[in-house]
């Protein structure tokens, strides 16, 4: 009985499935910056996107300009652009925040990030999203492939990850 009253509370209540941690702590003044997305789980406002980069900036109040761009279905296609804000939702970590395009804040968690903010993976505590983000529009291989085996420790599913076309660097 245990047993199924588990699965059932799993099935109706899954964000107390997953107990997703976030980096001890983020330089919120080294995270800001242009961040090229090289995996996601694709969203519905995302179709079609290609070359798709985010850039952060601080705004005088001390929240976060975030700034989404891409090209529509090629490199050369028309250039799609969403602007938002962050804000910090954790002061102790600044790994937590919450992002805000139209009416609604959302999750914005900072799980993986490398010591010289050359890589960062973000998702939120439903593992819901999920993007895999470089300071440069090819991430190293072997970078990559140790996000991956992270993320499958974490519980993610990996078949929903699609990688992102970037155009190569000249």
């Amino acid at each position: 009985m245990r047993k199924l009253l588990t699965i059932l509370s799993l099935w109706i209540f899954p964000q107390v499935a997953f107990s997703l941690d976030t980096v001890p702590y983020v330089d919120l003044n080294q995270y800001l910056g242009v961040w090229y997305e090289i995996a996601s789980y694709p969203m519905f406002f995302q179709r079609g996107c290609v070359a798709t980069k985010a850039t952060y900036s601080m705004l005088p109040e001390g929240n976060i300009r975030v700034l989404n761009e891409c090209r529509k279905e090629s490199f050369d296609g028309p250039l799609k652009k969403a602007e938002g804000v962050a804000r910090v939702a954790d002061p102790k970590t600044n790994s937590k925040l919450e992002v805000k395009f139209f009416l609604f804040w959302g999750n914005y968690w900072i799980i993986d990030l490398d010591e010289e903010y050359q890589f960062a993976v973000v998702s939120e505590p439903r593992m819901k999203y999920l993007w895999i983000l470089s300071r440069t529009p090819v991430m190293k291989e072997d970078v990559y492939q140790g996000i991956l085996q992270r993320l499958k420790e974490k519980g993610f599913d990996l078949s929903r990850l699609k990688m992102t076309p970037q155009p190569l660097p000249h």
